[in-house]
């Protein structure tokens, strides 16, 4: 995860709208957590994803699916992907073994729009980025409800009351 400062700050230097969801998102908002990915809901438009290809191919970031990065730009085949063989995410990995790993979520339960509407700007890695909110991290969560994301939940809402995560 050592290029994650440098991905996270290349995609706000390049003006890539993104919103940041999943274990990092959860651990901006008071909950520290082990994660070993990059979770991000992207706007779809032609400009946006291309600055985002252009990022990720910099870093040497290819896709983990044996397809062309270019790929991602292609909403029918997305939407196929996601509906025949259940495609959450498109998985971008650094070409070491050990790499960072960005997941782009491809049909993500809270759309950009919405998530981009009430996300909260946090300071990472010296730049302001988009978090997903408490109430939508919690609605794609309990959607996913795997048992890492039943812990995040109990925590969210606690955080949410104002306690300690841990409590």
């Amino acid at each position: 995860m050592k290029s994650v400062p440098l991905i996270i700050q290349a995609l706000v230097q390049e003006g890539v709208s993104f919103v940041l969801v999943g274990g990092f998102a959860v651990q901006m908002h008071g909950f520290l957590r082990a994660t070993y990915d990059l979770d991000l809901v992207l706007a779809t438009d032609e400009q946006n994803l291309t600055q985002f290809i252009e990022v990720c191919k910099r870093f040497g970031l290819m896709p983990v699916a044996p397809v062309p990065i270019e790929s991602l730009k292609n909403d029918e085949q997305m939407g196929r992907w996601h509906k025949e063989k259940g495609m959450l995410a498109f998985a971008l990995r650094e070409p070491n073994i050990s790499g960072s790993v960005i997941d782009v979520l491809v049909r993500p339960d809270v759309s950009f729009e919405r998530l981009n509407a009430e996300a909260q700007k946090f300071n990472l890695f010296n730049c302001a980025v988009a978090v997903a909110s408490i109430d939508h991290l919690l609605e794609m969560k309990r959607i996913a409800n795997r048992p890492k994301d039943r812990i995040d939940i109990e925590a969210l809402e606690r955080i949410k009351k104002g306690e300690s995560p841990d409590a």
